[in-house]
């Protein structure tokens, strides 16, 4: 439904989600937060290939909150 509405009336949308399926599928950049602060920003390619383990771990699922 998101990407029908962008493309209908070219708007740009700002998606807040956990899920990578849809990352990877509506965005054309993504920003990752991590304690209120941009951890990474870039397209869903570069996140896909960043070499962050941090990032890496997010995308797999395997985040959890650390202290």
């Amino acid at each position: 439904m998101i990407l029908r509405l962008q493309r209908r009336y070219g708007v740009t949308s700002i998606v807040v989600t956990h899920d990578m399926k849809s990352v990877f599928k509506i965005a054309d950049r993504v920003a990752m937060l991590k304690r209120g602060v941009i951890h990474f920003l870039g397209t869903p390619e570069e996140l896909r290939n960043s070499p962050d383990p941090e990032v890496q771990d997010f995308i797999e699922g395997r985040s959890g909150v650390t202290g």
